[in-house]
């Protein structure tokens, strides 16, 4: 049994990822407000409605790409970040002003490339809202790979946050297997097949060593859990998480969530890999308490 490979069944698989990240961001973000922290530590959810943030905001501008142009084109990605960019929904500032800039007609090579003294950024961004498009190519996970490095460059040029932004992608495509969710082993060990050596690459290796810990806490101290922000910092963990819990929401948000660190990021990709595959969808309520998809997306 293959995955469905018409643009109508990549779509859907990419718009049910996409689903189950919004609900990761949009609830995961509801936990830096002080007054819900105990809330969190019952395994409770705060009063609706729920906002998501960048994460979601970025991942809708990657479906709708794929939705219009079946592959990713980078100009179009960078023109659709760009345009949508809502300085409200918590941008780092390096891609704040970046996409400012892209709106004001700069070239996102020139100044993707310029970031940190010319290094490119190495934040989680490129992997935080790769997931839907792991799942559009649930029948390749090479190419997904491949299209994950891609979309990356225009806001993420070193090396870790491309790799980390592959390594969800492939998480995504594997986990949308037809033929049948993976074990958590089979998953890490593809992922980590598809990916080049990097850090990123050796925190999956570490977080594949792990999986028998019961003691998410213990995992994040050894992996990270987002607090820097990094792509090696956090997708180690989120992929650990969400490997540990595929067919199971409800069980890979509050482990992600209860460690802390950038929770709507971790909460987002570990929603994203998640509801990719079968039976991995998000609470019905938890999805009535996040707010919609915007209407900009060519989704019809």
């Amino acid at each position: 049994m293959t995955a469905d490979s018409s643009p109508d069944g990549r779509l859907q698989r990419a718009l049910a990822s996409l689903r189950g990240l919004a609900v990761g961001d949009a609830l995961g973000s509801q936990y830096f407000v002080p007054v819900n922290l105990p809330l969190l530590k019952r395994r409770e959810t705060p009063p609706g409605p729920w906002q998501w943030t960048d994460d979601t905001e970025m991942a809708c501008s990657v479906v709708d790409v794929l939705a219009a142009h079946h592959r990713i084109d980078q100009d179009e990605l960078a023109r659709s970040f760009a345009v949508h960019h809502d300085f409200d929904r918590g941008y780092g500032p390096a891609v704040n002003r970046l996409l400012r800039l892209v709106r004001e007609g700069g070239d996102w090579r020139e100044l993707a490339s310029a970031l940190f003294n010319g290094q490119g950024s190495w934040g989680n961004g490129a992997a935080m809202r790769i997931a839907p498009l792991g799942a559009w190519y649930a029948d390749d996970p090479e190419q997904a790979t491949h299209q994950a490095e891609i979309s990356a460059y225009p806001t993420h040029q070193h090396r870790e946050a491309v790799v980390g932004a592959m390594a969800v992608a492939a998480a995504a495509a594997l986990a949308a297997d037809p033929a049948g969710r993976p074990s958590a082993g089979a998953l890490l060990d593809g992922v980590i097949a598809l990916v080049p050596k990097s850090a990123v690459g050796a925190g999956l290796r570490r977080a594949r060593d792990m999986l028998d810990y019961a003691d998410a806490d213990t995992v994040a101290a050894v992996l990270g859990c987002g607090r820097r922000t990094t792509a090696h910092d956090t997708v180690p963990f989120a992929l650990w998480s969400a490997a540990r819990a595929l067919g199971d929401y409800e069980q890979g948000f509050w482990t992600t969530a209860q460690v802390g660190g950038d929770v709507d990021t971790t909460c987002a990709i570990v929603g994203g890999v998640v509801a990719s595959g079968k039976a991995g969808a998000p609470p019905e309520a938890w999805a009535e308490q996040t707010e919609g998809l915007p209407d900009w997306m060519r989704i019809g």
